[in-house]
């Protein structure tokens, strides 16, 4: 006949070790949500300009998608290289036709906003009177644009860091005119040039090869089965569309034979030429620019987000759900079977977290966890329940709870993976 256990009883089960556990689980869970909070909403991923991942051919290449885009406004440059200077030594320089502006070259009927964007009244204001633009960076006696068609075959990728979006390229670059290009100043809007090497350098075809440090915004909303995008932006410095316009040649951008990311699959592969607007840096700066961008499609491998996220997760899980075929009488193992794993499930969850960088929103692995979170904590309070009821009761609580708890955490896992 089986003792009936008094309230003294069933509180020694509440062993100093469980209430440890839970202040460590709170805790650590307070930490990892805080540092969400405090990170900055990132916007939506910058995908592929054709619109979608490209599949990888059949030979291991990915075919190469090229577009255009519609002028828009964007940020000024982070950093810049610069090509070394080459053309015809007739060329003469935009500034050198730039005028000071003054009442006669302005509307009259300039509402005030007009005005203040215009800086009307301010002195020293440049500007060109002849051809379309008013920039004194555009060239009003070019004669028409070169158009460069621009090809790119990436060497090599190195050091790149998830945490900072940064990676260093290796790379040919390959500049094919319809007529002599103006003397060029290349700039990369989104990284810096470490060092080049100029392998032709005649009026309409250049060749270099650059090794640049890059950087692109990294998307984790898919982490760990996640895909990054690594891309290198072109511009000609202070040259608008009137001297020179880049149309990308994707017969000619490919990977180096043997390219590979450790770690990381590749995906697809594109190049794009766009007009860029600066926002408003002086008066009349009403000149567009060409923009090259090469982008590289990256996905992490799936083994690797199987055996690095997936697997352990579960696998607290299942240790945690072998408590609730213990029975009520050996209350002691059947509560050490919920807490502990808790601390171990918070613990995995802080160490995914030092690979990545602080966000504003749930990567799919921080969605997992809180189903980790949502089993642990039913299979404890499944246990706590047996303090709260008569002994006589304690049969239909283990068999309630060894049935309910397993089918909710079945379900809660499955929505942490897919949504």
């Amino acid at each position: 006949m089986r003792r009936s256990r008094s309230p003294s009883d069933r509180r020694r089960f509440l062993s100093p070790l469980h209430a440890l556990c839970v202040v460590v689980a709170v805790v650590l869970g307070v930490a990892i949500f805080a540092s969400k909070g405090r990170a900055a909403p990132a916007g939506p991923p910058l995908g592929v300009a054709s619109g979608r991942p490209m599949p990888v051919a059949a030979s291991g290449r990915p075919p190469i998608t090229s577009a255009s885009a519609a002028p828009r406004p964007s940020a000024a440059p982070a950093a810049s290289g610069s090509a070394a200077p080459a053309g015809s030594a007739a060329y003469v320089e935009p500034l050198s036709y730039a005028v000071e502006r003054t009442a006669a070259d302005l509307p009259a009927d300039l509402s005030e906003e007009q005005k203040r964007a215009l800086g009307v009244g301010m002195p020293g204001v440049m500007i060109q009177r002849e051809g379309k633009f008013r920039s004194p960076f555009a060239h009003p006696r070019f004669g028409g644009p070169a158009h460069v068609r621009v090809a790119m075959t990436l060497a090599a990728v190195h050091d790149y860091d998830i945490q900072k979006g940064t990676y260093t390229a290796d790379f040919y670059l390959t500049l094919l005119s319809d007529k002599d290009m103006p003397p060029l100043s290349l700039m990369f809007t989104n990284g810096k040039e470490e060092s080049s090497v100029k392998l032709a350098d005649l009026p309409t075809f250049k060749m270099y090869r650059f090794v640049g440090t890059f950087f692109h915004p990294v998307d984790l909303r898919g982490f760990p089965a996640d895909a990054q995008t690594l891309s290198i932006q072109i511009e000609a410095q202070n040259m608008g569309i009137d001297q020179i316009v880049f149309e990308d040649d994707a017969d000619h951008t490919s990977l180096d034979a043997g390219f590979s990311v450790p770690g990381w699959d590749i995906a697809s592969l594109s190049a794009t030429t766009r007009n860029h607007y600066y926002p408003s840096r002086f008066p009349h700066d009403d000149l567009y620019y060409s923009r090259y961008t090469f982008e590289l499609g990256l996905e992490r491998f799936g083994t690797s987000a199987i055996f690095s996220v997936f697997v352990p997760a579960i696998v607290i899980v299942l240790i945690s759900l072998l408590g609730m075929w213990v029975p009520p009488t050996e209350m002691e193992v059947r509560s050490n079977a919920g807490a502990p794993m808790l601390v171990g499930a918070v613990l995995f969850h802080f160490s995914l977290m030092q690979a990545l960088p602080a966000t504003g929103y749930l990567t799919r692995a921080d969605k997992l966890m809180i189903a980790v979170y949502a089993s642990l904590v039913m299979n404890m309070v499944s246990t706590w329940f047996f303090f709260l009821v008569d002994e006589e009761r304690w049969d239909l609580v283990f068999r309630v709870a060894r049935t309910l708890v397993p089918i909710l955490t079945v379900i809660a896992m499955v929505s942490g993976v897919v949504l």
